[in-house]
C-alpha cells in the first residue's frame, strides 16, 4: 500500500490517502486539486513532488 498526505506538499491542507500504487494516489490528488485547491490541471512539477513524498506503509 501507498500513502499520501497533501499536508507535505501543500501546508496546511489535511487530506490523505492510502492507496494500492503511485498511481492511483495521483489520480485521488489530481481531483482533489481541482476541487479543493483550484487546479485545473497539475503542473510537472507537483506530480514530481507528490511522487517524492508517497510513502509504502
Amino acid at each position: 500500500m501507498k500513502s499520501f498526505a497533501c499536508g507535505d506538499v501543500v501546508p496546511g491542507c489535511d487530506a490523505q490517502w492510502v492507496c494500492g500504487s503511485d498511481d492511483e494516489i495521483l489520480v485521488a490528488v489530481a481531483q482533489h486539486a481541482a476541487e479543493v485547491h483550484g487546479l485545473s490541471s497539475v503542473p510537472a512539477s507537483l506530480v514530481d513532488a507528490v511522487r517524492g513524498a508517497i510513502v509504502t506503509v
